[in-house]
């Protein structure tokens, strides 16, 4: 077969085509049908773990040339022996050279599986350093290997691992982690050890076989650096692999529409179009100061100008009516004198509503809550994000009201951070975290809806869907008002999309990408990232 000479580095966020990521139970699944079929081809035993062993050598001496002191932390399982194999080709390589090679492996001789029982064998007679830890000061590790869990790790580390995973995530030195780092959930992107790591340049991951969708969720990015794959393989064999446990998706979305290009690129080769064809955007939200709660309007005026600066052709603001005896709402945005600015009430019974996408809740306070009845019954393409979340959560008419929309062939589109999603299913922060995928799987199928569930690693998801995970973005964008701008960036792609389900996902994860994409390729030289300027990279 001819496999490839070294592992695939990933460039995120601008993947060529969306990946499919699989859970452990299903890359269990996928690792027992290529060791059948390798076997069926009559390939020596443990065709597969050398494969893995070299693959990891391969990519650990690409990113550490130089090395002389290699420390390679193993457990006792298959991803321990990957790292002994990966260790006998290192003592190869330096013992001539008077470099050294020390392991320390955590692990049971009597109990080891059939390809960790035969790498072990390998590696005692090696002739390898064995060590409880590497050495300090000018003898330390220039580079290590982590394979001390793979995916079986789904509980809190204990014991002498605790201590290996800190030093290993704390090196000065380039770090390889094998499949996954150390003390990370393959399934959820959840964190077992102490104290999730810091990020670091020098951390890289080698994902062998499947990509997991723990690398892309909740701690995973952070936790496993830059990412890498080999497939050992695999899509040579011409095997049938099982449905993917989520997408990851770049500006190409899963299901099969292409990149998007700017809105500007596309007008300036059409010509016959007017401001009408690019759809049209209401906004909904901007709580005014009163005896009712703080001013917000703010929040709202984001979300229309990013609707605007998304492609919308047109874009209404409608701010909440103002409580007697305060100051009216302003009759234009002075920065933004394209918004067309009305009472809100009054966008919702213009025959505008029916014929536009609206976005409801940025900076809507306790106000929103007297007006989402009649949003839900007007508005046929809709956005609800921040506060038109919380109204629905603790309403259970509105609750009903909204999942009876899909059977009228409407779609929603619901943008929860993780303590509004929580509300919504009645839960805890720490639930929806633990289960990214499935808190917003689980929230979609609930309210018929598309859910846009935001975070690091931010799940898109749809009623009877495989869920999606969006590489692009980073902390910058967590900083007040992102998020309306991201909701109105969704109702300006909604407003050109077609209609249906799977439109509408698409959409709203092309605008979660784009959006990302924005923080990505800020100037680090540049101040922090404040709302207000990411428009202008729309």
């Amino acid at each position: 077969m001819n496999l490839p000479a070294h592992p695939q580095r990933l460039s995120l966020p601008d993947l060529p085509r969306a990946l499919p990521l699989y859970g452990s139970q299903s890359s269990r699944a996928i690792e027992q049908r290529a060791q059948h079929e390798l076997g069926r081809q009559h390939l020596p035993a443990h065709t597969l773990m050398q494969r893995a062993g070299a693959a990891v050598f391969r990519l650990s001496a690409a990113l550490a040339p130089h090395a002389r002191r290699v420390w390679v932390v193993c457990g006792g399982g298959n991803n321990g022996s990957d790292g002994l194999l990966a260790a006998v080709a290192w003592q190869q390589r330096l013992q001539p050279l008077g470099g050294q090679v020390c392991v320390t492996w955590l692990g049971d001789a009597q109990r080891l599986p059939d390809d960790a029982r035969h790498a072990w064998a390998l590696a005692q007679q090696a002739g390898l350093h064995w060590a409880e830890a590497p050495a300090d000061g000018p003898d330390a590790p220039d580079l290590a290997i982590d394979a001390l869990f793979g995916l079986g790790l789904a509980q809190a580390v204990r014991g002498p691992a605790l201590d290996w995973i800190e030093r290993l995530q704390s090196l000065p030195c380039p770090l390889l982690c094998v499949d996954l780092p150390s003390g990370l959930c393959a399934d959820h992107g959840n964190w077992h050890a102490r104290a999730a790591p810091t990020a670091s340049p020098l951390r890289h991951t080698l994902s062998l076989l499947t990509l997991k969708p723990g690398l892309f969720t909740h701690h995973g990015r952070q936790a496993s650096g830059q990412i890498w794959f080999d497939d050992l393989g695999w899509s040579q064999l011409g095997l049938a692999a099982p449905g993917p446990s989520a997408w990851l998706h770049g500006p190409e979305t899963p299901h099969g529409m292409g990149p998007v290009p700017s809105p500007s690129l596309l007008r300036q080769r059409q010509h016959s179009p007017h401001k009408g064809t690019h759809g049209s955007v209401i906004v909904i939200g901007g709580q005014q100061p009163g005896p009712q709660g703080t001013g917000m309007t703010g929040a709202a005026v984001l979300a229309a100008r990013a609707a605007l600066r998304g492609g919308a052709g047109r874009v209404y603001l409608g701010l909440l009516e103002p409580a007697a005896g305060t100051a009216a709402a302003p009759v234009f945005d002075p920065l933004q004198p394209e918004l067309m600015l009305r009472p809100a009430a009054a966008l919702l019974h213009d025959p505008i509503a029916a014929q536009s996408v609206t976005v409801c809740g940025c900076g809507g306070g306790t106000a929103v809550a007297a007006l989402l009845a009649d949003v839900l019954a007007t508005c046929p393409r809709l956005v609800l994000d921040a506060d038109a979340l919380n109204a629905l959560a603790a309403d259970a008419a509105l609750q009903a009201q909204l999942m009876a929309r899909l059977d009228r062939g409407w779609q929603t589109v619901l943008t929860p951070h993780p303590l509004e999603a929580a509300r919504l299913l009645g839960c805890s922060v720490a639930q929806v975290q633990a289960d990214r995928l499935g808190a917003a799987q689980q929230l979609a199928e609930r309210s018929r809806c598309v859910v846009a569930l935001k975070g690091s690693g931010t799940v898109v998801a749809a009623p009877g869907w495989v869920p999606s995970i969006n590489p692009s973005g980073n902390a910058l964008l967590a900083s007040a008002g992102t998020g309306d701008v991201l909701a109105g960036l969704i109702g300006a792609l909604l407003a050109t999309a077609e209609a249906g389900l799977e439109a509408t996902a698409q959409a709203a994860a092309a605008a979660v990408h784009r959006h990302g994409r924005c923080a990505d390729r800020w100037p680090s030289e540049q101040p922090l990232l404040c709302a207000s300027e990411l428009l202008n990279c729309l």
